[in-house]
């Protein structure tokens, strides 16, 4: 019984202690314009560039699927001192001069108040808004890691198979249902090199005519992109489910989660309802912004997010 008891309470002292601290409107009493200036950044940024929501959306997910929701991917590396940024798998992840520019205001209103990781959740989410995804709230309270290390980055692959990426999810607390409809939801919006899709084009159950339109596209020079959604590009939306189901994705992990039994079920019934994959998509990113977050006296708040206050 005393072992049981321990167990119980070593597990409230690991989970819920730091999410206990995140909470609605943390900012209100110490910085109560964050809200207002995150989104005028971000509004002004879709303005101009609407494939900013996939670019962040791809920067909150590269940062919570390492070390946690901790702004660690914002770190510049330095001679002798790489970080996540230096990287394969984040060399194109971009956007950081967006947090730069809403990091740069509220220090000017409310220095040392609002830390960068909350800074990319609520960007995110605002650029989601702006994209025709859903508006749903998200507690706040993260702190800034100590830590940026390239040897921690381990992030599924655009091949990886359902199996590999079901277990890479629950690893970070994350269901199969979570796992779809982010994957779905982040590629609704998101573009790829066609470098990294060459073993799609390969696949003889790919539709016959977006691979020749995808094969013509990459005879161009420089490695060109594709957009993921052929339907709806910049648009947060269940058509990509669709896609799938039709082997019109051009990712291998994306058809390959229309036709897996362990998924193909949870396709298929966003691909009927945008209303249910909206709901789950809210759901799956207000959980997926709780990784491994640090609250209380844990971590630093950046003054810059791309150095840590001490410098190093």
């Amino acid at each position: 019984m005393k072992s049981i008891t321990a167990l119980f309470l070593l597990f409230c002292f690991l989970v819920p202690s730091a999410l206990a601290q995140l909470k609605f409107a943390f900012y209100g009493p110490s910085c109560h314009r964050a809200g207002s200036i995150i989104s005028t950044v971000v509004a002004n940024s879709f303005r101009s560039d609407p494939s900013i929501t996939a670019a962040l959306l791809r920067m909150q997910f590269h940062d919570c699927f390492v070390t946690g929701c901790d702004a660690s991917l914002l770190i510049d590396p330095r001679p002798g001192r790489p970080s996540e940024k230096s990287t394969g798998p984040n060399a194109s992840v971009r956007g950081y001069e967006i947090i730069d520019e809403i990091k740069r205001q509220l220090e000017a209103v409310c220095p040392g108040i609002v830390s960068c990781a909350d800074i990319v959740a609520l960007a995110t989410r605002d650029a989601i808004k702006l994209a025709g995804g859903p508006s749903f709230l998200i507690k706040t309270g993260r702190r800034d890691g100590l830590r940026s290390n390239p040897a921690d980055v381990n992030l599924p692959g655009p091949t990886i198979p359902v199996s590999a990426s079901i277990q890479a999810f629950a690893a970070k607390g994350m269901s199969v249902n979570d796992m779809v409809t982010l994957i779905g939801g982040g590629h609704s919006v998101g573009s790829i090199h066609c470098s990294l899709f060459q073993d799609r084009l390969n696949d003889p159950a790919m539709d016959r005519s977006l691979n020749a339109q995808l094969r013509n596209t990459c005879r161009a020079p420089n490695d060109p992109s594709v957009f993921l959604d052929q339907r709806t590009p910049f648009v947060v939306d269940n058509a990509i489910f669709g896609e799938m189901q039709r082997q019109r994705a051009v990712m291998r992990i994306d058809s390959n989660l229309a036709f897996d039994g362990a998924t193909s079920g949870i396709v298929s019934s966003f691909a009927q309802s945008n209303s249910l994959f909206r709901q789950r998509f809210a759901q799956a990113m207000e959980k997926m912004g709780t990784i491994g977050v640090l609250t209380g006296r844990a971590g630093e708040i950046r003054r810059n997010c791309r150095v840590f206050n001490n410098g190093r």
